[in-house]
């Protein structure tokens, strides 16, 4: 079966989709949901399906995509540049969740029902898209192991934070923003210790070849 994908205009997929986020986290990830949203916009089937081709979970997984443009839009890349690339990863983790406070029921909503097979085959590659986005952003063009690494570790981070993020009650969402300072210190102290052992095990490969190269006594 050929896989389907959207059609329509960025711009389009965009007013639906915030067309409906005010009444997801009630209504949930329904057709119904879709259809109220075709006719508030004075939208027909067609148009609906070249947007969202697979329904409401084409509308979930564009959750995704909808809050990493939002974070794109309030990044400030001169301030970015200027940080240590701890703070730069932290600060977009940050601004992700920042922009998605007044969503807070929309996105927990959203979890649950892509967490449901099969479904929730999409879950993992929407988290490594949005670590991509975050890396990117922060200026990151690696492509060998360290491209895979930063983007596994930080999936992990912005997963566990989002999780801690939507159970938080402190004000400002402090107490969140301090578990996420310890995770980024966490990741950052393994993704020391894969650099070590990844040049470890270079050294002690080019000394083996090194050795089996030398002419016999």
């Amino acid at each position: 079966m050929a896989k389907k994908t959207a059609k329509a205009s960025p711009d389009l997929r965009r007013r639906i989709f915030e067309a409906v986020l005010p009444d997801v986290a009630f209504d949930g990830w329904t057709d119904e949901l879709l259809a109220r949203a075709a006719k508030k916009l004075k939208l027909d089937e067609d148009q609906m399906e070249e947007a969202f081709p697979k329904g409401p979970t084409s509308l979930a997984e564009y959750f995704g995509e909808w809050a990493d443009a939002r974070m794109l839009e309030k990044l400030n890349t001169k301030k970015l540049a200027e940080m240590r690339i701890r703070d730069r990863v932290a600060f977009c983790v940050r601004t992700r969740l920042e922009n998605l406070t007044p969503h807070k029921q929309a996105l927990s909503s959203a979890l649950a029902y892509l967490a449901l097979p099969p479904r929730n085959l999409l879950l993992p590659k929407m988290v490594w898209r949005t670590a991509d986005t975050m890396w990117r952003a922060c200026g990151d063009t690696s492509t060998d192991y360290n491209h895979y690494t930063k983007r596994l570790l930080l999936s992990g981070v912005q997963s566990s934070t989002a999780l801690y993020w939507l159970n938080d009650k402190s004000d400002g969402h402090e107490k969140t923003w301090t578990f996420l300072g310890r995770r980024i210190d966490d990741v950052m102290k393994i993704g020391g210790a894969i650099g070590k052992l990844k040049s470890a095990a270079g050294t002690a490969k080019e000394k083996v070849k090194k050795a089996a190269a030398r002419p016999g006594k």
